[in-house]
C-alpha cells in the first residue's frame, strides 16, 4: 500500500522521528490454469446442480459494498492497451479467465468511465449494461455452471479518470513531461482495465502495451519483449503470480530504463521518468534493501524487482508487484517501505480494507528495522522519544477497524509503535517466528486482521486479548502494561 507523506503535524513528527516518509477476432487463451477450490462444505457437482443466478455487485467488502463483485474467480488477465500521450485516449481490449463459484445468469467487472464497443463471452458477442459508477454488467448468452471456466473479452476506448482519495487520488494520472501512470488504492484497475477490483480475488496478470515511438510503457512482472514497427513500440508483461487489481500498473513516459538482475537471478528493472534523476543512488539500493528484509522475514517472494520512478509529485508512493512505483519525493526509506510490502500486503493480501494493518504497519516498521540493522538505531530509545514526543490525537485511531475512508490514519505512525510493542511483548525468538512464517504460510492468499491475532497467540502459546485490544482496536493512549511491555518497560 501506498505512503502517505502529506498530512498533519503530528504524522510529520513521527515520520522524522520514525525514519519514515509521508476488435478483432477472439483471441485464443494462454492463462496459466488455476484451481480454486469450491465453496466451503458445497461439492462440484453440487454447485453445477443449482439454478443460476445473478453474481453479487460487490465481493463483500462491509467498507465498500460495491467494490469487486461476487459468482466468480478471476484466474488471469491478458490487458493490451494502445495510449497516445497527445490525445489522452487509451484503446483497450482485455480478456478476463474466471471461474464461476456458482452458476451465473449474469456477472458484473468494475470499469469506470470508459466507452465500451463491445463484450464476448467464450467466443460470443454479449449483451452488457453501465450500471452505477463503475459496474459493467454481463449477461451471457448461456448461464455459466457452477465451476465452469469462461473467459470474458471486453474492448472500449476512452480517456481514462481520476477521483480523489484518502491518499490525494486514484487512477489515471498525467505527467509533466507529459506521459501518464495508473496508481491508486482502494481501487485502481478499474480505472483502465475491467477487473474484480478487489484484493480479495487475485489474478495472474499479463499486458501488452503500444505506445508511440520515442515513449516506453512499463508495468510489472517480467519484460518479455519490445519491438518498434511503423511508428509504435509494444511491449510485453508478464506476471505469473496472483496478484491484486491495484496492485498492477502501465507507466507511459520517456523512462530511461536499467536492467540488471539479482545474485539469484531475480531480474531487475529500474526505469526513471524525466524529473527523477535524483533518485538513481537510491534505486541503485534496491538489491541491498531486498537482501536486508530477507534476512528478516524470509525468501523474496516476487518474481522481479526494481521500481519506476515518475517525475510527478503525487504525495504517495504504491507497492506495485515486484516494481514499486514512487513519486518525486521518494526518499531510501520510501524504498524500504515499498519492498517491504512485497512480503506484507501483496504476497499476504488483506480480506477486507479494515486490516489495512497487515500492510501498512508491518511496511512502516520494516523502515525502523533498516535504521536498526543498518544505522545501528536503538529501537527502545527511539520508541520512548516518540512516545514523548506525539500529541494525544496521534492516539486516536483505531489500528484495525478503524472506518471507511479512516484507513490511512493511524497506520503509519501510530502502527510503528504497536509493531514495537508486540516485539517487546513477545521476545525475539518469538517475533521473528511470527515475521519469517505468517507470509509463508499464507503465500500467494489473503487473511484478516482477527486471523494473524490468532496466528500470534498460536506461536506465543498464550492470549493476547488485552494487548491487542489496546492496541489495535481502541481508540487512546494503551494502558501502561502494554504501552511498555518487555525492555521497553526499563
Amino acid at each position: 500500500m501506498a505512503i502517505r507523506r502529506a498530512g498533519s503535524c503530528v504524522l510529520a513528527l513521527v515520520c522524522t522521528l520514525a525514519a519514515c516518509t509521508s476488435g478483432g477476432d477472439e483471441p485464443r487463451s494462454t492463462a496459466p490454469q488455476r484451481t480454486p477450490a469450491t465453496s466451503a462444505g458445497e461439492s462440484a457437482g453440487a454447485l453445477q446442480q443449482r439454478r443460476a443466478e445473478p453474481g453479487a455487485p460487490g465481493i463483500g467488502d462491509p467498507y465498500y459494498p460495491e467494490a469487486g463483485n461476487g459468482g466468480y474467480d478471476a484466474q488471469d488477465y491478458d490487458v493490451s492497451v494502445r495510449y497516445d500521450p497527445d490525445s489522452g485516449v487509451l484503446h483497450g481490449d482485455s480478456t478476463m479467465t474466471a471461474r464461476a463459484t456458482k452458476p451465473l445468469s449474469r456477472f458484473n467487472l468494475d470499469l469506470r468511465g470508459m466507452t465500451v464497443e463491445s463484450v464476448h463471452v467464450d467466443g460470443v458477442r454479449t449483451r452488457f449494461d453501465r450500471e452505477g459508477a463503475h459496474e459493467l454488467v454481463i449477461t451471457p448468452e448461456r448461464a455459466k455452471a457452477g465451476n465452469q471456466r469462461f473467459r470474458v473479452r471486453v474492448q472500449y476506448h476512452g480517456t481514462p479518470e481520476r477521483t480523489a482519495s484518502g491518499l490525494g487520488s486514484n487512477g489515471w494520472h498525467r505527467t509533466p513531461s507529459g506521459g501518464a501512470f495508473a496508481m491508486g488504492e482502494p481501487p485502481s484497475a478499474s480505472f483502465w482495465y475491467p477487473s474484480n477490483d478487489h484484493p480479495r480475488d487475485k489474478a495472474t496478470f499479463r499486458l501488452t502495451a503500444r505506445v508511440p515511438q520515442g515513449w516506453t510503457a512499463v508495468s510489472i512482472g517480467r519484460e518479455e519483449q519490445t519491438t518498434t514497427r511503423d511508428g509504435w513500440t509494444t511491449s510485453r508483461w508478464v506476471e505469473p503470480e496472483p496478484v491484486a487489481g491495484y496492485l498492477t500498473t502501465v507507466a507511459i513516459d520517456r523512462f530511461d530504463v536499467t536492467r540488471r538482475t539479482l545474485d539469484d537471478g531475480t531480474p531487475m528493472v529500474n526505469a526513471f521518468a524525466p524529473g527523477s534523476e535524483d533518485l538513481r543512488p537510491e534505486a541503485r539500493r534496491t538489491g541491498e534493501i531486498v537482501r536486508f528484509l530477507e534476512s528478516r522475514f524470509g525468501d523474496y517472494p516476487a518474481t522481479t524487482t526494481g521500481g519506476i520512478y515518475l517525475g510527478a509529485d503525487i504525495g504517495y508512493a504504491l507497492e506495485t508487484q515486484g516494481r514499486p512505483t514512487y513519486d518525486a519525493g521518494a526518499t531510501l526509506s520510501t524504498i524500504v517501505h515499498e519492498l517491504a510490502h512485497q512480503w506484507y500486503g501483496n504476497e499476504v493480501s488483506v480480506s477486507s480494507w479494515a486490516d489495512i494493518c497487515l500492510n501498512e504497519c508491518f511496511a512502516s516498521y520494516a523502515q525502523w528495522l533498516w535504521d536498526e540493522g543498518k544505522e545501528g538505531a536503538d529501537l527502545d530509545v527511539k520508541y520512548h522519544k516518540t512516545v514523548a514526543a506525539v500529541t494525544e490525537e496521534f492516539w486516536d485511531p483505531p489500528l484495525y477497524d478503524m472506518g471507511a475512508g479512516d484507513e490511512f490514519q493511524g497506520v503509519y505512525g501510530k502502527g510503528i509503535l504497536a509493531m514495537h510493542a508486540l516485539r517487546r511483548q513477545l521476545g525475539e525468538e518469538a517475533f521473528w517466528r511470527v515475521m519469517r512464517s505468517w507470509p509463508r504460510e499464507h503465500r500467494e492468499g489473503n487473511a484478516s486482521w482477527p486471523e494473524f491475532e490468532r496466528f500470534v497467540e498460536r506461536i506465543y502459546g498464550r492470549s493476547l486479548d488485552g494487548f491487542f485490544a489496546e492496541w489495535f482496536h481502541r481508540s487512546g493512549l494503551p494502558d501502561e502494561q502494554y504501552l511498555y511491555p518487555g525492555t521497553l518497560s526499563n
